[in-house]
């Protein structure tokens, strides 16, 4: 199995194979690379819909270059800290900000939030995103006050009475309930056109069917939540559970 970077001969095969609906496993066996090249490849050059083999060859001639310079002590300290491969963790924020970005989310608040969930603590503070991601604080802090809009982090103070913004299992309900409520305004406000153009014209009846549609799917994203929330608790609860109980028969 051949190893090393991607040639631009590579690149172009991925280019048609995408263009082409190949799944990555497929077009990785026809390169005999891993799929998680492939993958990795595709995702943090533009995606699936985006990929084109100049840009991407070219993107990564440009980090090749940066990884030649020394890298601040600031940015590669997480990593060697806890014995990890600090490239490896690099690609992998790369890829989680682009499918963050194509899920609809702005740039910079893609970076913030990928920068957020990597950490073991799942929380860092303005000037700590600032100084992991070589941002100014003016876009850190736009970008936080977007993530908390949307219900993707929760601020908190620290000992020192410092915003923490934090990232931890809850957010994700709370972000998807925070969707469902949304969907809600739009069931109510189609169901008000299709009262106000007409029950029986077309646009009251195709106003309506959004209504149904959405207030389906938003009852469905909340239960959904709710039962996963309860399972994974519950889940996490468990092994505890399970130490407890040896005891109890003893007694």
């Amino acid at each position: 199995m051949p190893g090393g970077r991607l040639t631009e001969q590579e690149r172009q095969q991925i280019a048609l194979g995408v263009a082409d609906g190949l799944a990555y496993a497929e077009i990785a066996r026809r390169l005999d690379r891993p799929t998680s090249t492939v993958t990795r490849e595709v995702m943090r050059n533009g995606g699936p819909t985006a990929y084109r083999a100049d840009l991407a060859h070219r993107a990564t001639e440009r980090r090749a270059h940066r990884r030649g310079r020394p890298a601040p002590r600031a940015v590669e300290a997480p990593s060697a800290a806890d014995g990890r491969d600090a490239e490896a963790v690099r690609e992998f924020e790369e890829v989680f900000t682009t499918v963050l970005m194509q899920s609809g989310m702005p740039k910079m608040m893609s970076r913030v939030m990928a920068c957020l969930t990597i950490t073991d603590s799942g929380s860092l503070t303005a000037a700590e995103i600032v100084e992991r991601l070589q941002v100014s604080p003016a876009s850190v802090s736009k970008a936080v006050a977007f993530l908390e809009g949307q219900g993707f982090v929760r601020r908190e103070r620290d000992e020192r009475r410092r915003d923490r913004y934090v990232v931890d299992d809850d957010i994700w309900y709370q972000s998807m309930m925070a969707s469902a409520r949304t969907t809600l305004q739009i069931v109510e406000t189609a169901r008000q056109g299709a009262g106000v153009l007409g029950s029986g014209t077309p646009a009251g009846v195709r106003l309506e069917n959004v209504a149904r549609f959405l207030d389906f799917v938003s009852e469905g994203i909340a239960r959904a939540a709710e039962q996963a929330r309860d399972i994974l608790y519950v889940t996490a609860e468990t092994p505890s559970d399970a130490r407890a109980e040896p005891a109890e028969e003893r007694r």
